[in-house]
């Protein structure tokens, strides 16, 4: 079972997105309103996925830029209400691995996490089989 963890100063959206997440068969180990918070919890539980909320994302603490230094395999997923081409670009060069737009539709959001998750696998398949081969 993947593990996540929450970050969303909204109580509400973290608790839809909680109860989608989890009746999809994911275990949200931790869920928080702030950033330095967050943090906390992924040193704690090391989930395979954060969903993050667009203004932690760009609230000036660059949290993209500290769980991709501290933890390089975990899928950061922005969760928005919506999103233009130029935060979509930003977010992706920060090293966002997919978004979740609001109101999530849990269909959307489980087969986003899915695809996003199964994307990565092959990734690094891919590259450990390329690396298996040039030894």
């Amino acid at each position: 079972m993947l593990k996540t963890v929450l970050i969303d100063s909204s109580a509400v959206a973290r608790g839809l997105l909680n109860t989608v997440l989890t009746d999809g068969g994911y275990d949200v180990c931790g869920q928080t309103h702030t950033s330095a918070l967050g943090l906390a919890l992924l040193v704690k539980h090391h989930p395979h996925f954060v969903c993050i909320a667009r203004e932690q994302v760009e609230d000036g603490t660059n949290v993209v830029q500290t769980i991709r230094a501290q933890y390089p395999k975990t899928l950061i997923f922005m969760v928005s209400g919506g999103i233009d081409a130029a935060s979509l670009q930003a977010a992706l060069a920060m090293g966002v691995s997919g978004f979740i737009v609001k109101p999530f539709m849990a269909d959307t959001v489980l087969k986003t996490v899915r695809n996003t998750v199964i994307a990565m696998v092959r990734k690094q398949q891919a590259l450990a089989a390329a690396a298996q081969g040039n030894s």
